[in-house]
């Protein structure tokens, strides 16, 4: 392996080291795969305008989210099953996440419970929540995720049923026999049937719930205390009632353009959810985050923080838990470079003027003088 230089280089060598199932099951998205590549050219439209000689000698990119004080606003978002990427799975990234002074949100769906990631030591987590169809099993996994010292619940609420993922029905994509979803091994629900097209497909339509709605996030506030993020928001009519319903952050999010294709970029949603959340409740992002520059871009849009997904299983299949840490390491210190030859020490001085979009470039923005 020769130097990596940048977040995107692991992706090559987790689909060298993968079974095709397993890389193709991380790597792809949904249908056309439209928004998939959109996630990440969106934010190549969006340019910077940097200040100059402004005193950059000291860099602050501390932040707090939730009340809780991190490095830097690069989060990791959950993602399942990551033992198939390498051994050490949730482990190797809770450990990472840790040792970088952020927040991991562990996946429902984690091949590790939330015992044993609570068990590799002190570190900021939340827990992303499906709900099932028997409620039960979701009030026992959340009282479990709080008993383990998680922080908050990141509620998935685009999944009332699988996007059509062409590349899992080929591969008739089943969670390796090896494996189990650790969080439902005692419930009956930690096994995949194989199935005539996707066994994630036919699982989930089997015990997600598709009545899902908005009274259910009240519901979920009558059982456990943990300050709610709704995730899966993209536009203003929804974060609207996810301020009416006291959800406690937003993060918008297409699922890794692995939902609906042909819905927008995240960056391109998040300006719209940020104007329309007024301030109430903090704003997140997640999708097509690989640069320092990205993380920039949305925090000049208005987003609190950013989660990365992808770059997390890349680099943890390519070398385990040291990737997952250096993936961290360089974003931040990119995003550290963006920031200084910005003009900016700190989160408080990145704003809306640092940046253009194409709906500046069409004139559809205010002028800024």
């Amino acid at each position: 392996m020769g130097e990596i230089t940048n977040v995107t280089e692991y992706q090559a060598i987790a689909k060298q080291k993968l079974p095709k199932m397993v890389y193709d099951y991380y790597a792809s998205g949904a249908e056309d795969e439209w928004t998939l590549q959109e996630n990440r050219e969106a934010f190549s439209r969006i340019l910077f305008r940097p200040r100059i000689l402004i005193d950059v000698s000291k860099i602050d990119m501390a932040t707090t989210v939730l009340g809780f004080k991190i490095s830097m606003p690069i989060m990791i978002a959950p993602s399942a099953f990551q033992k198939m990427a390498h051994p050490d799975g949730e482990y190797a990234t809770a450990r990472a996440a840790s040792a970088a002074g952020t927040i991991m949100t562990l996946s429902s769906w984690a091949t590790s419970s939330v015992e044993e990631v609570a068990s590799t030591g002190p570190g900021i987590r939340f827990f992303q929540l499906y709900v099932y169809k028997d409620r039960k099993v979701v009030e026992q996994l959340v009282r479990r995720a709080e008993r383990a010292g998680f922080k908050a619940t990141a509620l998935t609420m685009d999944t009332p049923r699988l996007g059509r993922r062409e590349a899992d029905i080929k591969n008739r994509f089943v969670l390796p026999p090896f494996l189990t979803l650790k969080n439902f091994e005692g419930l009956e629900l930690g096994k995949m049937d194989q199935a005539s097209d996707s066994g994630l497909a036919s699982y989930v339509a089997g015990q997600i719930d598709r009545t899902l709605s908005w009274k259910d996030v009240k519901w979920l506030q009558t059982i456990t205390t943990l300050p709610i993020l709704v995730k899966g928001v993209i536009t203003a009519e929804d974060t609207r009632l996810a301020v009416e319903n006291g959800a406690a952050g937003i993060i918008v999010s297409n699922h890794g353009a692995r939902q609906l294709d042909y819905v927008p970029a995240t960056i391109s949603a998040l300006e719209e959810v940020v104007k329309a959340a007024r301030g109430q409740l903090p704003v997140f992002l997640d999708g097509g985050v690989r640069r320092g520059t990205d993380v920039f871009k949305a925090l000049a849009l208005g987003a609190a923080g950013v989660f990365i997904g992808r770059p997390v299983v890349f680099s943890l299949a390519a070398a385990g838990e040291a990737g997952v840490r250096n993936v961290l390491q360089m974003l931040r210190d990119e995003f550290e470079l963006t920031m200084a030859l910005s003009g900016c020490t700190s989160l408080a001085d990145i704003t809306r003027n640092h940046v253009i979009t194409d709906a500046d470039k069409l004139g559809v923005m205010p002028s800024r003088l």
